[in-house]
C-alpha cells in the first residue's frame, strides 16, 4: 500500500507497475494497490476492484504494457506471442463493455509496429500513458459540452457510478455534473444505490461527498415515484457500450430511460468516443452475467435460500429512441443519430 494517487488507475515508472484505488474497499477505505503480473489485473478487473468502461480502457492497455515490460522472451516474434496472449487474457474479463478491447488493440497494434523487443517495451509504456492522459482530457471536454444542457438549479438523478472511479479521473456523467457545479451552476444528484454491488451508495456517493457536491442516496426502486412527484429534473448516465441501436449500461438504467420518458424528463448519456461500437447492434454484443452469490449473499449474510435460481446481468440495454442526447468529446449528439454516428465512427478508425 501507499499514498494515495490523484489518479484511478496509473503507471508506477519507477517500478514497472500498475497502481490502482481498490473499489471493492470503499466507502470504508480508499487503498491504492500495486499490480506486478497480467494474472493479477485481469483477478482486480473481474472482482471489480478495477472497474468503469474508461479506467478498462486504461486498464487493458496498461495491462498489455505490463506484459510487454515484464516479458524476458528475445525473440520478437515469440515476444509478441506471449503479449497477445496477456492480451487475450484481459480481453475476455468483461464482455460487455467496448473500452477494455479498446485499450488493449491500441498498445498491441503498437507492439506489432516495432523493429526489436526493446522497442516494443518503449513503445507499449508510451501508448498506455497516452491512453490514460487522453481520457482526462476527453472525460473534461466532455464535462464542459455536457454542463449547457444542465439548468442554472436541478436535481439530477444518476444510476452506478460513472465518475472519477469509472475514468483516469473527473468522469463522465459525474464529470458533467463537476463541470456544472464549476460553473456555478446549483446542481443537486439522487443517486440510486445501485444493486446487487451498490457501486452508487458506496462510490458515486463517496466521490461527490468528497467533492462538496449536493447528494442524496436511495433505493433504486424509487426513481420512479420521485420523477413523478416532480422531484428529479434530469437523469444522467454513463454508457459501457454503444451501439447503432442501444446504449448499454449498468443494469437498471433501461427503467429509468422508460420512466423518464413517460414523465417528460430529459435522459441524458454521457460516454467517450471510445465506447461507440457503431458497427453493431444490440443483438450482436454478448451481455455479461455475474456469479449468484452477488444476489444471494451481502457479505456473510445470506439473503437467499440456497437451490434458489438467480438471474445477475450486469448491464441492459436502452433502445436510442428513449435517448434524447448522448454527450460526447465531440460535442453533444442528438437524434435522429445516425448522421452524427458516422462523425464518431470516423473518429474511431483514426
Amino acid at each position: 500500500m501507499r499514498e494515495i494517487e490523484p489518479f484511478t488507475i496509473a503507471w508506477e515508472e519507477e517500478t514497472g507497475s500498475i497502481v490502482y484505488i481498490d473499489q471493492t474497499l470503499l466507502p470504508g477505505r480508499c487503498e491504492v494497490v500495486r499490480c506486478t503480473t497480467v494474472e493479477e489485473l485481469a483477478r482486480a478487473i473481474r472482482r471489480l476492484e478495477v472497474r468503469g468502461a474508461p479506467a478498462l480502457g486504461v486498464a487493458g492497455a496498461m495491462g498489455v504494457a505490463l506484459a510487454a515490460t515484464r516479458s524476458t522472451e528475445e525473440n520478437l516474434e515469440r515476444f509478441r506471442v506471449e503479449v497477445g496472449r496477456a492480451a487475450d487474457l484481459l480481453r475476455s474479463t468483461r464482455p460487455t463493455a467496448v473500452n477494455l478491447a479498446w485499450g488493449i488493440d491500441r498498445v498491441v497494434r503498437k507492439v506489432a509496429m516495432a523493429v526489436s523487443v526493446e522497442e516494443a517495451k518503449a513503445l507499449s509504456i508510451a501508448e498506455a500513458n497516452i491512453v490514460a492522459e487522453e481520457d482526462e482530457l476527453t472525460c473534461r471536454r466532455l464535462g464542459a459540452f455536457g454542463e449547457d444542457l444542465f439548468p442554472v438549479d436541478c436535481t439530477a438523478l444518476t444510476h452506478c457510478n460513472a465518475g472519477a472511479l469509472a475514468c483516469r479521473c473527473w468522469g463522465t456523467a459525474l464529470g458533467v455534473i463537476r463541470s456544472a457545479v464549476a460553473a456555478g451552476k446549483n446542481v443537486r444528484v439522487i443517486a440510486c444505490e445501485t444493486r446487487p454491488l451498490n457501486q452508487g451508495s458506496r462510490l458515486t456517493c463517496w466521490e461527490l461527498a468528497r467533492d462538496g457536491i449536493d447528494v442524496t442516496l436511495i433505493p433504486d426502486s424509487s426513481a420512479a415515484y420521485l420523477m413523478r412527484k416532480g422531484m428529479i429534473d434530469l437523469v444522467i448516465v454513463g454508457a459501457d457500450r454503444i451501439t447503432k441501436d442501444a446504449v448499454f449500461n449498468k443494469i437498471g438504467t433501461y427503467m429509468h430511460a422508460v420512466t423518464a420518458r413517460h414523465h417528460g424528463i430529459p435522459f441524458y448519456v454521457a460516454a467517450p468516443a471510445s465506447t461507440f461500437d457503431t458497427a453493431r447492434t444490440e443483438e450482436e454484443i454478448t451481455v455479461e452475467e455475474r456469479d449468484r452469490d452477488e444476489l444471494a449473499y451481502c457479505g456473510e449474510c445470506q439473503l437467499a435460500p440456497d437451490g434458489v435460481a438467480v438471474l445477475n446481468h450486469a448491464f441492459d440495454a436502452t433502445p436510442l429512441d428513449l435517448v434524447d442526447a448522448i454527450i460526447t468529446e465531440i460535442g453533444v449528439l442528438r437524434p435522429p443519430y445516425a448522421e452524427s454516428f458516422r462523425l464518431v465512427g470516423k473518429r474511431e478508425n483514426l
